[in-house]
């Protein structure tokens, strides 16, 4: 079959679905968790009626269909607070997240012609024209607003090719239709369900209204301001019964999550040994673009599915695997995934022309068709294999290049657990970072892998540096950063720099390169220029407490981020404890 569908589920109207569900949860469990964060906890009453506060300023302040309503509480239980209050009070949510550059931010509150917030913006982002809304008295609700089906839910902004953000406009038909797909999966209620994404993201929603739709609380985390040594180790603090993260996420955590009953693979394609790794729990591989709300397809162990694919349409979605001449694809051939059904979007905002391009009339039905833009394989069962991107191709030495045949390459090995191709910083040259298997030799990997490049690859895409490292360097999406690794072997290329001089200096050398993806010989390297990023430094820090005794802190890192500066910092800390 060239075309995977789901029929017979009835979307409910807007987010309804939700709202009722987080009703029923707070009669049925008051007291249960229904949001954890860094700054606290609310329970599923609390829940209920710090949302109907939130609606009620907001409802007052004029928010309405249309009415854009900007989410400033960052990595807070407030976010989903305020996020349901938009939604109670049908206007639409644009979630912002304060740790992105303020020019970004400024942009997208432009863009979005924001009128109202909930929370703050940076000092440094001008918002004339925005108004603050405070619902700490907030009136009673007078009115509940019925947007229609085309009035946006909320407003997410994605990197654009032009260089500019791209902001998708999803409406509350799309939101319906993507709440009753979720709803099939029938999650047990009860704990928390694991959230570490960044909230300008529709990963963020996809974790948030799956828990809380089946009754499950939502454990926002923040890895670089709780002070854990890692992500595993926040995972171990909140104890999650479902977790949502990227393949390249998943290889940063031992194969022991105990608390895990539910592995939700997302974002990025998934290697084989991942759903081998979680043999016996339900996994499920979901696949979906911004633009079809969301997700688009999935496969579930529970349901018999081969989890190595990203299975069927979900309910209610219809998808088609297109030949460049727009012609469906025959079993077994390669194509472009196109989604069709009431998840499509709206289109991209202020963009008609690339909205056009992008959301094109369905030749096989009713409605629009979204073009991805991503490369899949139809199996005759039905279940969908992911390739790549379509214009996912580099161009070296004057090849074409699919990166993503290379790092299928490499994690078909067993000794791999993940893989990342790039272009090396010269243009001319390819490379390739693997994380190994635990208790797999590292160099043992790289020959096991190089071995396998040299087998199946022709000669102009074998990568010149394959190199084994601890985890993936990931951006704020959990997706693997490939301009990242690539400066990351530049930068071991380049063997120079100040040796370390004392004994402190070769001890915060020793516990760096135990972290980061390649050894720190320079005592003036740059821990975040060296492939830290958040995931790492608390590790760091908690790896120097460890090794030191001394009491250092993620700030003492953010500002002493070379060896050099951090012995110091060692030093003084431990002249002023008398140690």
């Amino acid at each position: 079959m060239t075309v995977a569908t789901h029929t017979g589920v009835a979307p409910r109207a807007g987010a309804g679905l939700l709202l009722d569900a987080v009703d029923r949860w707070a009669e049925l469990s008051p007291t249960a968790t229904a949001v954890t964060a860094p700054d606290g906890a609310l329970t599923f009453s609390e829940l209920r009626l710090e949302v109907r506060a939130m609606a009620a300023a907001l409802l007052a302040a004029g928010a309405g269909p249309g009415v854009t309503v900007g989410l400033g509480f960052g990595r807070s239980r407030s976010t989903v607070s305020a996020l349901l209050a938009v939604w109670r009070a049908g206007a639409t949510a644009v979630p912002i997240d304060d740790r992105h550059p303020a020019d970004r931010i400024a942009y997208i509150v432009a863009d979005a012609r924001l009128q109202l917030l909930l929370g703050e913006l940076p000092a440094t982002v001008p918002h004339p024209g925005v108004r603050a809304v405070d619902w700490s008295s907030a009136p009673a609700e007078d009115h509940h607003p019925a947007p229609a089906p085309d009035d946006p839910a909320y407003l997410v902004y994605t990197s654009g090719t032009t260089g500019r953000p791209k902001g998708v406009e999803v409406g509350y038909g799309n939101l319906g239709a993507f709440l009753a797909a979720i709803s099939t999966l029938g999650l047990t209620p009860g704990g928390v369900g694991l959230n570490p994404l960044s909230p300008a993201f529709d990963g963020w929603f996809w974790c948030t209204l799956l828990y809380l739709l089946h009754g499950q609380g939502v454990a926002i985390v923040d890895v670089a301001g709780t002070g854990t040594a890692d992500l595993a180790g926040a995972i171990e603090a909140v104890a999650p019964r479902t977790t949502c993260m990227s393949p390249s996420m998943y290889a940063a955590c031992p194969d022991d999550l105990p608390s895990v009953e539910v592995v939700v693979i997302a974002g990025e394609a998934s290697p084989p040994t991942l759903a081998r790794r979680f043999a016996g729990r339900r996994v499920l591989n979901v696949y979906g673009p911004t633009e079809a709300t969301i997700a688009a397809t999935w496969s579930d162990s529970e349901a018999g599915d081969d989890v190595t694919t990203i299975g069927r349409a979900i309910p209610g979605y219809q998808v088609y695997v297109l030949n460049a001449d727009g012609r469906q694809a025959g079993d077994g051939e390669d194509g472009e995934l196109c989604v069709a059904g009431p998840g499509v979007a709206l289109g991209y905002r202020n963009l008609p022309e690339l909205t056009a391009a992008k959301f094109v009339p369905n030749p096989f039905g009713d409605g629009r068709l979204y073009r991805t833009g991503d490369r899949v394989r139809s199996r005759a069962d039905g279940q969908l294999e992911f390739l790549g991107r379509v214009d996912d191709q580099v161009k070296v030495r004057g090849f074409r290049v699919e990166l993503g045949e290379i790092e299928r390459t490499a994690t078909d090995a067993d000794e791999v657990r993940a893989a990342a191709a790039f272009v090396l910083t010269n243009g001319d040259a390819l490379g390739l970072a693997i994380v190994p298997e635990p208790g797999v030799d590292p160099v043992a990997a790289v020959e096991a892998v190089t071995g396998r490049c040299q087998h199946l690859l022709p000669d102009y895409m074998m990568p010149v540096v394959v190199d084994a490292m601890t985890e993936i360097p990931v951006s704020q999406q959990g997706k693997a950063d490939r301009a990242v690794l690539a400066t990351l072997v530049a930068a071991e290329r380049q063997v120079t720099g100040v040796p370390p001089r004392t004994d402190r200096e070769r001890l915060v050398c020793e516990v760096l390169s135990s972290v980061l993806p390649r050894p720190v010989y320079d005592v003036d390297a740059n821990f975040f220029e060296s492939g830290g990023h958040s995931l790492l430094a608390s590790r760091a820090v908690v790896a120097l407490r460890k090794a030191t005794g001394l009491r250092l802190s993620i700030k003492d890192l953010l500002t002493h981020p070379t060896p050099a500066e951090l012995a110091k910092k060692l030093d003084r800390v431990a002249a002023e404890s008398g140690q």
